[in-house]
């Protein structure tokens, strides 16, 4: 029987390992732990996901690694001639690891062992009583109520409850004429109408590219659960559209950033959206890759505060005129121009850019606005170093659960205080070292693949309910067809019985 094995091949049972208590402790098969969604069959990911937890024979989780090949795991489907699953075993270097795999092919049953030796780990073989759906599979759970159990969505999410006690009726028939007559000719829109879970669209403006992620999110959902049948409106632009004190009539327009000053319905970035749905695909950096490569431990992490990135907004350039006069304080740089006037002399020397990954060699991150919120705060989270977020008037739709001096280090937006900042952490570092795991703890919790998908499908469901006409496929819209999965065709069980009815 073929499977794609990632071994992970030190083999440890009784061999002593490193651990924080100092000298040597032996990892235990039947203590450590095995939880995580990727466990269940009805949980359907692009990459699907579990956790282990390595503890010792004196029932001792482990805070650091117990070796990042302490683990090996194999993955078969019991029923067929081939295993068409690709497996990667990461160490997140504080005693767990994320196990994530991408099924290219679906399954009536799959096997899931976990050891370490020859010894099984937990309560491994872990047995997925399908079938067992891979990611282009078009058979949707038609009770909603089923899907968002078996996802263990949140009931209520406040940011979406938030957004849409602004619009206490929508009119489909309504927005579809003014949106397009307001916006249509000034932005890049999308218009979606989901009917009998089939997905149709009509673009407005010149630039309409960035509708490739908002496609590919709504028919990988459509795939997974029936969706309410919904029309609205997408802004494809950076900014938001519906400005707070507008004197026309209010419109609902999704966007992916909000702002203090707009009333638009944020949804996960297009970049977060993205590397969900490309985990394990073309994209290399997703929020369970950085998980892997947090850099060097605390103590060992350069004391230096870190920025790159483009010229997008002019506290930018401030940040690296500040660095220039504190090269031992902040390093930063930019990687391009675009936006300013190049001044080598008071914003140079341009740098090359670097490894995402590499940015968690230092202790300190900074996050600061790009045009508008920069989109790599999930990512900045999910390391092991602490983030300085500047104090903007923009957000993405996690940013209201975060609390400053919980989960980052919050400084002023004209970076005043910044310097005060870097000195506190470097004062209180243990402080410090407290909010980063506390920030990483949030990204683990809140913004995996799972809980994107949960938020996207929680968003249209309750904006749904506002609906006070029928949603209808205008005039000029074109269906959004699903990929082609001829490769590795899926036979959906819940299609089959329907038609046996």
């Amino acid at each position: 029987m073929f499977s794609i094995w990632l071994l992970r091949g030190l083999l440890l049972g009784a061999i002593p390992v490193r651990s924080v208590w100092g000298g040597g402790s032996q990892l235990s098969p039947e203590s450590s732990l095995i939880w995580g969604p990727g466990l269940r069959a009805d949980v359907v990911l692009p990459a699907r996901y579990f956790y282990i937890q390595a503890v010792d024979t004196a029932g001792r989780r482990f805070t650091s690694s117990p070796g990042e090949n302490a683990f090996q795991v194999k993955i078969t489907a019991p029923d067929e001639q081939f295993t068409r699953v690709g497996v990667q075993v990461l160490d997140r270097k504080d005693g767990s690891f994320i196990v994530r795999y991408r099924m290219y092919a679906s399954y009536k049953n799959m096997r899931i062992e976990v050891k370490t030796k020859d010894n099984h780990v937990a309560k491994s073989p872990y047995i997925l009583k399908g079938p067992v759906y891979h990611e282009n599979c078009d058979c949707p759970q038609e009770d909603s109520k089923v899907w968002v159990e078996e996802m263990s969505c949140s009931h209520t999410i406040p940011q979406i409850q938030k957004d849409l006690a602004n619009f206490p009726a929508v009119d489909p028939d309504k927005i579809a004429k003014e949106i397009p007559e307001r916006f249509g000719q000034r932005q890049s829109l999308c218009h979606y109408t989901i009917k009998d879970n089939k997905v149709y669209i009509k673009t407005y403006g010149e630039h309409v590219g960035f509708r490739i992620f908002m496609d590919a999110i709504l028919l990988s959902l459509t795939r997974k659960v029936t969706m309410p049948d919904v029309e609205f409106f997408v802004n494809l632009g950076d900014w938001p559209l519906e400005k707070k004190k507008t004197t026309q009539n209010l419109h609902p327009i999704f966007s992916w950033c909000g702002s203090t000053e707009s009333k638009d319905i944020v949804m996960p970035t297009y970049d977060l959206t993205d590397s969900v749905l490309e985990t394990m695909g073309r994209v290399s950096l997703d929020m369970m890759s950085v998980q892997a490569n947090t850099g060097p431990p605390w103590e060992e992490k350069n004391s230096t505060a870190f920025w790159r990135g483009r010229d997008s907004r002019k506290e930018r350039l401030e940040l690296v005129k500040l660095s220039r006069r504190h090269p031992d304080v902040i390093d930063a740089a930019l990687t391009n121009f675009f936006f300013f006037k190049h001044d080598e002399s008071l914003y140079g020397p341009i740098v090359k850019h670097i490894s995402f990954f590499d940015f968690f060699k230092y202790k300190y991150q900074i996050n600061i606005d790009g045009t508008v919120a920069a989109y790599r705060l999930p990512y900045l989270l999910a390391g092991n170093s602490v983030v300085l977020k500047q104090d903007s008037t923009y957000y993405e739709h996690f940013y209201n659960e975060l609390q400053p001096w919980k989960h980052y280090i919050p400084f002023k937006s004209d970076l005043s205080d910044l310097l005060e900042k870097l000195h506190w952490a470097k004062d209180h570092d243990e402080e410090a070292k407290n909010i980063a795991e506390s920030g990483q703890e949030f990204a683990r919790n809140n913004l995996m693949g799972d809980h994107i998908f949960c938020y996207y499908f929680k968003l249209f469901q309750e904006y749904a309910n506002l609906q006070v006409s029928e949603p209808k496929i205008r005039d000029g819209m074109e269906k959004v067809q699903q990929p082609d999965d001829d490769l590795f065709p899926c036979s959906c069980h819940r299609r089959k019985a329907k038609d046996e009815l």
